[in-house]
C-alpha cells in the first residue's frame, strides 16, 4: 500500500488551536531502521522541518523509566526533544512512569520500584520527575506541557496506584500530587503546564467519576495541581464514541473543572477494510481515505474550540509518522499520514488552519 500526501491541519477552526501537534515518539528507531521521510514534493527532509513546514507547533514524546533496550528513556527523549527545539517546536513531554506502555490496561511499577511501598513510591515519583525534568533545563530543554501519567483512568503504578483496590484513590491523589510538585519545583524555566490524561474522552460520565473520585478521596490532589485534562479519542474501539458525546464531555469538564482541554490522542484511518467495532454514528460521512483523515481532524478541532471559555487549546494526532506500525494499535490497515515510502500524505497539512 502506497499513499503520497499528508494533510492534518488544514481548517479555520484548527487556527484557534494553541496547540496543534503529533505524537513522533518513534521517529529515532524508525531512522534507526533506514527510514526517511518526504515532503509533498517527494523532497528527503527531517521529519520536524515537514512538521514544522505542515503547520505544527508542538511533538509529544513518550518517556519510560528504564526500558530494556533504551528506547524512550531519558536519554532517547534529550535527543528527540533537541532536534524539536533546532526545528522550532514546542514540546509535551507525556511520563508513563513505567518501562514500557502505561494505559487502561496495564500501568506497571517500574522494575527498579518494584519493591517500594507506598510512601516510598511517592517520593521516588518525586525524585524521579524532577531529576528528568532537571535534565531537560540542564540541556536548554523547556517543555511547554507535562503529563503525569499516560491514560490513568485505571490508576497508575500498580498496584499501590490501582484506583480499583483499596485506598486506590488516595494513592493515585498522592502520587499525582507528588508528581505535580517535582514539575513545580523543577529547574525548568518557564514552567510547563501540568496535564492529567485520561482515556475515553467522548465519555462524561468516566471523566466525572474520575475526577470526582481522586479530588475527594483526601490524597491531597486539589485542582490547583493541574492545568490540563487530556483526553484520548478514538471513533473505532466504541460505537458510543460520537463527536457529540465528545463536545458534552468537553463542555462539561471545562464548566465543572475550569482546565484547558486538549484531546491528545486521536487519528482516524485511511484504509480499514475490516473494522473490529461500528464506526459511531455521526462519524459515517467521514470517508475512509486521506480525505477523511483531514475532515476529521477538521471535526475534532471544532469540538475542542468549541468549548466554553475558551478553554479547549489543543489537538494532536497518535503517531502519524510510524511506518513499523501503520494501523497504530487498531483493527484499521493504516492510520498514518505518511505512506510507507516515507511520503507526507496531503492530510498532515490540516495542521496548517486549525
Amino acid at each position: 500500500m502506497r499513499l503520497s500526501t499528508l494533510t492534518l491541519f488544514a481548517t479555520t477552526a484548527l487556527a484557534a488551536l494553541s496547540y496543534k501537534g503529533v505524537d513522533w515518539s518513534s521517529l529515532l528507531i524508525e531512522e534507526k531502521a533506514g527510514k526517511t521521510y518526504k515532503n509533498a514534493a517527494g523532497q528527503t527532509q527531517p521529519l520536524e522541518t515537514i512538521l514544522k513546514n505542515s503547520g505544527v507547533n508542538t511533538v509529544r514524546q513518550r518517556i519510560w523509566v528504564n526500558p530494556a533496550d533504551g528506547n524512550y528513556n531519558l536519554d532517547y527523549n534529550i535527543k528527540l526533544a533537541k532536534r524539536a527545539k533546532a526545528a522550532g517546536l514546542n514540546i509535551y513531554l507525556d511520563f508513563h512512569y513505567s518501562d514500557n506502555w502505561a494505559d487502561p490496561g496495564k500501568q506497571v511499577v517500574p522494575a527498579a520500584w518494584k519493591s517500594l511501598a507506598k510512601d516510598a513510591l511517592v517520593k521516588q515519583v518525586y525524585d524521579y520527575t524532577k531529576s528528568a525534568l532537571n535534565t531537560f533545563a540542564s540541556n536548554g530543554i523547556a517543555p511547554s506541557l507535562v503529563s503525569i501519567g499516560n491514560e490513568i483512568t485505571s490508576g497508575l503504578l500498580f498496584p499501590v496506584g490501582q484506583l480499583s483496590k483499596s485506598g486506590g484513590p488516595a494513592n493515585v491523589a498522592a502520587l499525582l500530587k507528588s508528581a505535580s510538585k517535582a514539575v513545580r519545583e523543577s529547574n525548568l524555566s518557564p514552567k510547563p503546564k501540568i496535564m492529567l490524561h485520561l482515556d475515553n474522552g467522548w465519555n462524561w460520565d468516566t471523566q466525572m467519576w474520575w475526577y470526582d473520585t481522586v479530588l475527594g478521596s483526601g490524597g491531597g490532589l486539589s485542582l490547583g495541581d493541574f492545568d490540563v485534562q487530556g483526553l484520548s479519542y478514538y471513533p473505532f474501539y466504541n460505537a458510543a464514541a460520537t463527536l457529540a458525546a465528545l463536545a458534552t464531555s468537553m463542555g462539561n469538564m471545562a464548566n465543572k473543572y475550569g482546565k484547558e482541554v486538549m484531546v491528545v490522542e486521536t487519528n482516524w484511518p485511511s484504509y480499514c477494510p475490516s473494522p473490529s467495532t461500528a464506526f459511531p454514528a455521526d462519524t459515517k460521512s467521514i470517508p475512509i481515505s486521506v480525505d477523511g483523515q483531514v475532515q476529521w481532524m477538521k471535526e475534532v478541532a471544532k469540538r475542542v474550540t468549541a468549548v466554553p471559555s475558551g478553554k479547549g487549546t489543543g489537538l494532536f494526532y497518535w503517531e502519524p509518522a510510524w511506518i513499523d506500525n501503520p494501523g497504530l494499535g487498531s483493527s484499521c490497515g493504516w492510520n498514518l499520514m505518511v505512506g510507507d515510502d516515507g511520503k507526507v500524505m496531503n492530510s498532515l497539512a490540516v495542521f496548517g488552519s486549525i
